[in-house]
């Protein structure tokens, strides 16, 4: 069974889903979302984090997350754990609440810890669940616009201190920030492995925490490979003026990188079957 790769350190950030068994839903009813709200409380206090963002769905969560320290999955386990018991008790059933385990998107501050915060409280337009964003509790953009008391555990500091040092201006332009965010695309086309989102500098100073995981077979390829880089990066446009180099780098883009002869033909504009033969070692 494949498990899903965790870069653990401290200071990290991530946007964290969590969804329900079959697409079923993790909250029925107000009360369950109150439920949610109690165990995440006590998973930042017990843990140490930062909360920056929040949704609940229907049948899924969202959070933006910052770990002091590098314990995200001991904190995971006592928030789907702990809920699942609860809300089983509550309703006087039993078995799995979630669909596998949780995902965990490893994200840079400067580049997108802002614009996330903008996506997750976006989300329940997105899904038209609700026409105007303001509509919608079960979010950290009242808190955060001081529509309504923040809860505890919700760190709105960072997210206004980008707009301004005076709260109540930091809190207008935050509204109009993520009004303007309402038919901007994802952010998720420029998600490295599933797993990374954030500049090339950002990938390379992951590199290290990144060593050794491609032997490590139960974590599925494409994450295994998160270290691996771009094809841009490994075939620059003047590469194939030296044939040696070129195909030097075609097969260790192959062999090392685990990239397809399709996808490197591609980017090289050489024949799949010229890079076919220059990895077999053929002239």
């Amino acid at each position: 069974m494949s498990r899903p790769l965790r870069l653990e350190f401290p200071g990290a950030i991530y946007h964290i889903t969590a969804r329900g068994n079959a697409q079923g839903a993790i909250f029925l009813d107000d009360e369950d979302r109150v439920l949610f709200f109690s165990v995440l409380a006590e998973a930042i206090a017990r843990f140490g984090w930062l909360c920056h963002a929040y949704c609940l769905m229907d049948n899924h969560y969202h959070l933006l997350i910052e770990t002091p320290d590098s314990n995200l999955s001991q904190g995971m386990r006592l928030i789907n754990g702990v809920y699942t018991q609860r809300v089983n008790r509550r309703h006087a059933r039993a078995g799995h609440l979630f669909q596998g385990r949780f995902k965990a998107i490893l994200v840079e501050r400067d580049s997108y810890l802002l614009e996330l915060c903008r996506y997750i409280v976006l989300n329940p337009v997105r899904a038209k669940m609700v026409t105007d964003i303001h509509n919608y509790l079960w979010s950290s953009y009242p808190a955060t616009a001081g529509r309504e008391p923040a809860p505890a555990w919700l760190t709105t500091d960072w997210v206004l201190s980008r707009f301004g040092s005076r709260r109540a201006v930091a809190q207008r332009q935050y509204v109009e920030f993520v009004a303007q965010g309402r038919n901007l695309p994802s952010p998720w086309p420029e998600l490295k492995s599933q797993v990374l989102l954030g500049s090339a500098q950002f990938l390379v100073q992951m590199q290290p925490l990144l060593a050794g995981i491609g032997d490590i077979k139960e974590i599925p390829r494409n994450q295994r490979l998160a270290h691996r880089p771009d094809l841009e990066v490994l075939f620059p446009e003047n590469i194939c003026k030296d044939k040696q180099v070129r195909d030097e780098t075609i097969r260790r883009a192959y062999l090392e990188c685990g990239y397809t002869m399709a996808a490197i033909a591609q980017q090289t504009k050489i024949h799949y079957s010229t890079v076919s033969r220059i990895i077999k070692g053929e002239r």
